[in-house]
């Protein structure tokens, strides 16, 4: 039905600061809207879509199968998975202890699932809400950083923009309205780096298994991904403190 939304688009990259920030408030405030519904009555529509730590299982089994003999060539990714066991199994084991929530999450939080105002450029809604079950905030926070706050695309090489960060930081907990436990704020920046981390062991898992899920336009595609992904989990674990300041500002 959002075509029926006139005077309003959505856009593939952010082409302005403010866009970002927009989109940030309007996730960030349907984490506010949703907070009080029973996410746990909810379907999983893609069952085990951000278990990390099943993810993680599965890429064990990838590199023990080899099917394609490609694990040779991609020891250092393997290792760099294998090295960040802690990172895929973090939030299950906090969910598991209970520290953080369950919630409606939206879980395809890029910044074209946001229609935005032709002529004020505020965020009007989110759409495309095919995938919305139960998860976590910070996944989908973490998300929508891994997928905007690089100025490149998910197989280029360029780096996370800190200022993005902090734009989109501020925008989605004001746009939260206080509905975001203390201790959900303090593991935004876990958020960012479990997703990014997520999202690049799935390349390398593709690529071991055939390149049979993501599709590709060349080969090598899945691992040019991959190794962007990782770059950009290596560039957040040097950035770490500064990450941590910026969602402190904003607490």
């Amino acid at each position: 039905s959002y075509i029926f939304i006139t005077d309003a688009s959505s856009y593939d990259q952010v082409e302005n600061p403010d866009q970002f920030y927009q989109a940030a408030m309007a996730f960030g405030n349907f984490q506010n809207l949703l907070a009080d519904y029973p996410a746990d009555t909810l379907f999983e529509t893609i069952e085990g879509f951000h278990d990390t730590k099943a993810r993680f299982e599965v890429f064990k089994r990838a590199v023990e199968t080899d099917i394609k003999s490609r694990a040779a060539g991609v020891k250092k990714e393997i290792q760099f998975v294998l090295d960040h066991e802690d990172v895929a199994c973090c939030f299950s084991n906090l969910q598991a202890k209970g520290e953080i929530p369950l919630r409606v999450t939206h879980n395809d939080t890029k910044l074209n699932n946001i229609m935005i105002d032709n002529k004020t450029g505020k965020a009007i809604c989110v759409i495309d809400l095919d995938t919305v079950m139960p998860g976590l905030a910070v996944n989908d926070f973490g998300d929508a950083i891994r997928f905007g706050a690089s100025t490149g695309a998910e197989d280029e090489k360029d780096l996370p923009s800190m200022n993005l960060f902090d734009l989109f930081t501020k925008g989605f907990i004001e746009g939260c309205n206080g509905k975001l436990t203390k201790r959900e704020m303090e593991l935004l920046p876990m958020g960012a780096k479990v997703m990014t981390f997520e999202c690049g062991m799935r390349f390398l898992t593709d690529y071991l298994q055939g390149d049979t899920y993501f599709k590709i336009h060349r080969e090598e595609h899945n691992l040019d991904r991959c190794r962007t992904q990782f770059k950009l989990v290596s560039d957040m674990e040097k950035k770490w403190g500064q990450m941590h300041e910026i969602v402190k500002k904003y607490m």
